[in-house]
């Protein structure tokens, strides 16, 4: 498919509201996307003539809704190259597939003595969940930092690995640099050491083409939510050996072989850490979502945001008393700053009367902006459908926000 952003555009219903009077400019695609007419269609449907529950209904309703549940399974391999659709497992989010691992493989493996890394531009929840977990056993966090630019100090990371080392939990990009990490370097080092990596791929994903067995990590989390699939679904992936060897995360229906008042017997994965009913309507409506980015093309999708991020900086920049964080050369987008003339929720707001959609806050990752001595930052984050005229009138409203305050 050629690159036709007004195509593309025309397939979003909510880009066509207004706010204020004034068009809706949507900047704030990390923290969600806009969904697709695709995505929207299908999941009406599901609902209206094809609903059922799924994997043991004897019926033809819900033998459709099963075939189209483990279909879902199968695009997500397919969109990120898996060796196996056993190593897809639905979760609610990105979160909910950190705990996952945290609280199976986490808890079974690391004891008090052991250390895991994380870096400085981790989401909070790529944090607390290892936290509330060392809290439980003891083990050692230790934090790789970021420098000026935003980039990963790889040789600080070679300097922290250990024998001691058992994890590396990182982000693929960071949601308020934009800085894509270099993962495989961070990941064959990682298994040198003998340590599990987990990638938190929330913001990759949407941007970048996706290969777990050209990567090799361990897991890899993503929601359906930034990648214009529905709330309430998210993806854990896991090599087949290790998802093979981790217990439950929770207990209930579908996630067992045989029960008695005894003895348990569980499931294998991927069925063994999804109990209860699924989310059943959102996997179908990732696995459209999936169809609809892969039709485009992940590569043409890349190289279309990297050309916009560039310009969003330079427009950014072009405001005057304006400090971005995150100037790495290697970085997809969202462009987050902070100014000298407004704070960023009065910005916000100035933007909002624009039609102007941005995000203000410290983006669930304090630590990372208490690096770059801030506590909250205005973030503008892109899309699929975004345009060098959004661009531009974000531009317009951000030099009516300085002149405002100034």
């Amino acid at each position: 498919m050629t690159f036709d952003v007004e195509k593309i555009r025309a397939d979003f219903p909510a880009l066509s509201l207004t706010v204020h009077g004034k068009p809706l400019v949507f900047l704030d695609s990390a923290a969600s996307a806009q969904k697709p007419l695709c995505v929207l269609d299908a999941l009406y449907r599901q609902y209206r003539t094809e609903y059922a529950n799924v994997h043991r209904g004897m019926y033809e309703l819900s033998e459709k809704a099963t075939l189209n549940f483990e279909q879902a399974r199968k695009k997500v391999q397919s969109f990120i190259h898996a060796a196996s659709d056993k190593e897809i497992v639905f979760t609610r989010g990105a979160t909910d597939s950190i705990n996952l691992v945290a609280y199976t493989w986490g808890a079974a493996n690391l004891t008090a003595g052991d250390e895991i890394i994380l870096s400085q531009a981790e989401h909070h929840s790529n944090i607390v969940s290892w936290q509330i977990l060392q809290q439980r056993i003891g083990f050692t966090i230790k934090v790789v930092p970021v420098d000026d630019s935003g980039d990963f100090v790889f040789d600080e990371y070679l300097k922290l690995l250990s024998d001691k080392t058992k994890l590396v939990a990182v982000a693929h990009v960071s949601n308020v640099l934009g800085t894509v990490f270099p993962v495989k370097d961070i990941i064959e080092a990682a298994h040198k050491a003998g340590a599990v990596v987990l990638l938190d791929g929330c913001q990759a994903a949407t941007h970048l083409p996706l290969n777990m067995q050209d990567l090799d990590c361990d897991f890899y989390a993503f929601s359906g939510h930034k990648l214009y699939g529905p709330t309430g679904i998210g993806v854990l992936y896991g090599k087949k050996a290790l998802l093979d060897a981790m217990p439950p995360f929770e207990g209930g229906g579908d996630m067992i072989k045989s029960v008695s008042f005894e003895k348990s017997v569980w499931a294998e994965p991927p069925a063994r850490f999804e109990a209860g009913t699924p989310p059943i309507m959102q996997a179908i409506g990732l696995g459209h979502a999936i169809d609809y980015v892969q039709n485009i093309g992940m590569d043409n999708i890349d190289a279309y945001e990297h050309d916009l991020c560039r310009y969003l900086q330079e427009q950014v920049a072009s405001v005057g008393g304006i400090r971005i964080l995150g100037t790495s050369a290697n970085k997809t987008a969202v462009v987050s700053f902070v100014t000298d003339f407004a704070h960023p929720q009065d910005i916000a707001m100035v933007l909002d009367q624009e039609g102007v959609a941005v995000r203000t806050g410290h983006h669930c990752a304090q630590p990372l902006h208490e690096r770059f001595g801030v506590s909250v930052s205005v973030r503008a984050s892109l899309g699929l459908y975004n345009t060098k005229e959004d661009i531009e009138k974000f531009a317009a409203a951000l030099h009516k926000a300085k002149r405002f305050f100034s």
